[in-house]
């Protein structure tokens, strides 16, 4: 408590002296990191605006069947808007035309990267998509190796996908009772399908075959 109001203005004087540099260096931060944040949700509308256009662009481009454009508008988003689920999913059209046209490496590698990215919908997308695509070019233990990788939690929805495609490669192998195996736990864990169903019953009918021998 102060005696006077003489002393409560002498106590606010000192109060500034000492605290005058530290106030100002509070206020001036607070007000850059406002501005500084206020300038990065501008920026990343901007770029989410940027990135929508151009993928309206790409869509576009597939309707007509302009192949060049799809491969250089994809190949945009990658280097101007990577990271972002634009470039995710215009990377899975490049990759499955990279594919049409036989350029299975680069579909690959564009499957991969996608593969890694931390949405876990897109990231198994591009699993499923590049283990098809090793099953088409004979990668058969490649393609294991990349289902045995897959974080099971994460992928609980796809469950069913995955264990027809593990089907798909002990078919290729050979090796036919684990096929059968990998079949059975993906009409379990999935919904019925007519192809499915009918590649447990070829197993069958190889399986009877080869008694008959």
């Amino acid at each position: 408590m102060y005696d006077s109001e003489e002393e409560q203005v002498e106590a606010l004087k000192r109060w500034w002296k000492e605290n005058s540099t530290a106030t100002i260096v509070g206020l001036v931060m607070g007000i850059v990191i406002i501005l500084g944040w206020n300038y990065w949700q501008d920026h990343k509308k901007a770029q989410s605006a940027q990135a929508s256009a151009t993928y309206d662009q790409l869509l576009k481009a597939l309707d007509e069947n302009k192949n060049d454009s799809v491969d250089k508008l994809a190949q945009r988003m990658q280097e101007q808007f990577k990271g972002t689920e634009y470039a995710a999913f215009s990377g899975l059209f490049q990759a499955k035309l990279k594919s049409q046209q036989g350029d299975f490496a680069a579909a690959k590698q564009i499957l991969k990267t996608i593969a890694a990215e931390p949405n876990k919908q897109l990231s198994n997308i591009a699993k499923i998509r590049l283990v098809r695509l090793m099953l088409a070019t004979g990668e058969y233990e490649q393609g294991l190796q990349v289902i045995n990788e897959v974080d099971a939690k994460a992928a609980a929805s796809y469950s069913a996908n995955y264990d027809e495609l593990v089907g798909d490669l002990y078919v290729a192998l050979d090796r036919l009772d684990e096929a059968r195996t990998s079949y059975q736990n993906a009409l379990r864990n999935g919904q019925p399908s007519p192809l499915l169903q009918f590649k447990i019953d070829d197993l069958a009918a190889q399986e009877k075959l080869e008694t008959q021998k």
